[in-house]
């Protein structure tokens, strides 16, 4: 059914050819097969004429997006083993904070952001000059609020960002300060939500809906005390409010199952997700980071696994309730292959641990894999290598997260595992947190009593009182590896906290550099201050 669902969505959009921009400098000439006089007309229409929107969307965020906003936190880390994996260091400086002007995500992202900014004022440019029909409408809100949540993206990774409204416009290409900004994004998402479907499922998955605003909205608010200095915990609990009260989302019973390779519209947590297939819509594959490669048989994948990617002893500390689901999506301590035969590698004494001296270091050896919690560095190599060493024992360092299962249907390392945006239980946690930041609590609902429901669907014993803190912490069990941490951690005043290898405590390192490449560009943009 899924498949079914993403041919004919890809499907009606692989004819239209876009030309996207991969850079905030906008005065270029773009062609497009779509015209007023030719297309569209029809409903089925609109969803192909619009279909660039979501593709762009697709490219970046499971990667270059990903990666700014989890490799910097606690959460995970991309290590070397015996130099494979450093690249330059492009992973280390994400870990160390350490990242510069010329940072290649740094830069990629970038241009993501604002070339799906491009790609939507693009469209709305087209849509804009059709005759008005309640498809148009729906269709140009939706664009509208692509864009509002693209420049929310933006905003929260480089605070001061150009505000650019319109195809073509070179004026908007100057840094705006971060309050207008977040004045902008609202003030769109308000614009259009009356115009957004109300309807979830199949039909509108993958696209902005009313709830996905709300969800968006949500976001601005629980966070606008950072972003702009004034709180807005009564404005979340309010759009929180709308969501759960439309009971049209629910937390579905099974935990893992919502992030297997055929989750899709059925999954009723899901607010908004990226859809991702492993023929149509590529660009997911974080099988390849986590896995080590003596997993390649028990999960039937077609390439081996890559192994840099683990996450710190601390985070997973986290996760102390042993009937909490959550816990299952974590592969640690000794390994066994689907019928419960452990995994074996052989190797030599030396190969196993590559600081053995004796003098049988050759003899044949075989190691059942057990994946180790800490990520010791190899002593032998500078430590801003991050190299923990290309031994056994080193492959197997650090618990890897097998959140988005691996897909055994792919002929490549892309997955199907759609990624969620919004869910309901984010939503829920951070009406919780607005109404622990000082909100009036609503239809009866505390903060315990939010929390301990999102426990309940993971099976984990119910708390019996709740700080900030607490809400933190659940906030790592339930959202891992879904793209909030570094979101997290800033608001909650523990970006500047030490983790791993990482001191950094410099409090403008809470946004990134723009790219230096697009401030030679742009000269109207301006650096953020300590780059």
């Amino acid at each position: 059914m899924k498949r079914l669902i993403k041919f004919r969505y890809y499907a009606a959009i692989i004819f239209i050819v876009a030309a996207i921009t991969a850079c905030t400098k906008l005065d270029v000439s773009v062609q497009s097969q779509l015209t007023s006089s030719n297309f569209p007309k029809t409903p089925a229409e609109y969803i192909a004429a619009s279909g660039p929107v979501y593709t762009q969307l697709r490219t970046q965020y499971a990667q270059s997006y990903w990666f700014m906003q989890e490799l910097s936190t606690d959460e995970a880390i991309i290590v070397a083993r015996a130099g494979n994996w450093y690249d330059g260091g492009k992973w280390r400086d994400l870990h160390y904070h350490s990242w510069t002007i010329d940072h290649e995500h740094v830069n990629t992202t970038w241009q993501w952001g604002f070339s799906e900014i491009s790609t939507c004022n693009r469209l709305l440019a087209l849509f804009n000059t059709l005759p008005d029909d309640v498809t148009r409408r729906t269709t140009i809100a939706e664009i509208r609020t692509t864009r509002a949540f693209v420049n929310f993206l933006m905003m929260d990774l480089y605070g001061n960002i150009p505000i650019i409204k319109s195809f073509g416009d070179t004026t908007g290409l100057v840094t705006t300060n971060r309050n207008q900004v977040f004045q902008y994004i609202e003030s769109e998402v308000k614009a259009a939500m009356p115009d957004l479907n109300t309807s979830v499922g199949a039909i509108t998955y993958g696209r902005p809906t009313r709830w996905m605003a709300f969800a968006l909205l949500a976001k601005m608010y629980v966070n606008a005390e950072y972003y702009t200095g004034r709180p807005r915990y009564t404005d979340a609990v309010t759009v929180c409010d709308s969501i759960i009260q439309s009971k049209n989302f629910l937390l579905d019973a099974d935990y893992l199952e919502m992030f297997n390779i055929d989750n899709g519209p059925q999954i009723r947590d899901f607010i908004f997700a990226i859809p991702y297939d492993n023929m149509l819509a590529q660009g997911q594959y974080f099988a390849r980071y986590s896995l080590h490669p003596a997993l390649k048989n028990k999960y039937s994948l077609p390439f081996i696994p890559s192994d840099p990617m683990a996450t710190l002893p601390d985070f997973y500390n986290l996760y102390n309730d042993p009937n909490d689901a959550r816990n299952k999506q974590w592969l640690t301590g000794k390994q066994y292959d689907n019928l419960g035969n452990p995994i074996i590698i052989q190797t030599t004494k030396v190969g196993l641990d590559q600081t053995y001296k004796g003098a049988d270091a050759a003899t044949v050896v075989n190691y059942q894999m057990e994946f180790t919690p800490a990520l010791t560095l190899d002593p032998t190599v500078d430590p801003l290598n991050l190299d923990v060493g290309n031994d056994e024992l080193g492959k197997a360092k650090g618990y890897r997260n097998n959140k988005f299962y691996p897909d055994k249907t792919s002929l490549d390392r892309n997955q199907s595992n759609d990624m969620p945006v919004f869910r309901l239980a984010d939503v829920i946690l951070t009406k919780a947190e607005a109404i622990l930041r000082g909100a009036n609590a609503t239809y009866g609902e505390t903060p315990l009593t939010l929390i301990n429901e999102v426990r309940a669907r993971a099976g984990a014993s119910p708390l019996s009182s709740i700080n900030l803190q607490t809400v933190l912490d659940e906030r790592g069990r339930e959202l891992a590896f879904e793209g909030w941490r570094r979101n997290d951690l800033i608001r909650f005043g523990q970006w500047e906290y030490k983790w791993g290898y990482k001191t950094d405590a410099n409090p403008l390192h809470r946004i990134y550099p723009i790219p230096a490449s697009q401030v030679q560009l742009n000269p109207g943009l301006t650096q953020n201050s300590g780059y």
